[in-house]
């Protein structure tokens, strides 16, 4: 098997990188805003600003199955719904909640531009990580320079303590 190119490696790193760390620090601050015992109720009681948010097609379909399921899958999540339906939710899903369904003000560029370096709020770290996912996922040849991936890798490192 050929080995990677340089610019390969940096892909593979930075995807390594979002899928696999900055989801865990989307998870911790996701869990202190919603804290998990209390999440099923305050979905509940959000749920016409959900229903809104579907209806704009903000919500697609498979996120809406996860926020209302029709039947429960096992006794336990019977008795503990919140615990196994909450943790199947992706970066997506829990980057929406946080910002649709709390007070985090949004970075000054907003949600869909990548944040100065120098706003480091929480919410502007949502915005570097949903950012650097979508520029993963555009790029068509899997490579990336030395420069953009060191210049990526420290902004989404700094996340990591959301």
């Amino acid at each position: 098997m050929a080995s990677l190119s340089p610019t390969e490696e940096n892909f593979v790193r930075l995807n390594l990188l979002l899928t696999g760390i900055s989801p865990r620090a989307v998870r911790t601050l996701f869990d202190y805003e919603f804290a998990p015992v209390c999440l099923d109720a305050t979905l509940k009681k959000e749920f016409n600003k959900l229903r809104d948010l579907q209806k704009k097609r903000v919500i697609n379909q498979s996120q809406w199955n996860l926020l209302t399921p029709r039947f429960p899958d096992t006794v336990v999540s019977i008795l503990f719904p919140q615990i196994l339906r909450f943790q199947n939710f992706d970066v997506t899903l829990m980057s929406l909640l946080l910002r649709n369904l709390t007070t985090i003000a949004p970075p000054h560029g907003g949600y869909d531009n990548l944040p100065s370096s120098s706003e480091t709020t929480p919410a502007a770290d949502l915005a570097r990580i949903k950012y650097y996912r979508n520029v993963l996922a555009h790029l068509n040849d899997g490579n990336i320079e030395n420069a953009e991936f060191s210049a990526a890798w420290d902004d989404i490192t700094g996340v990591s303590s959301i």
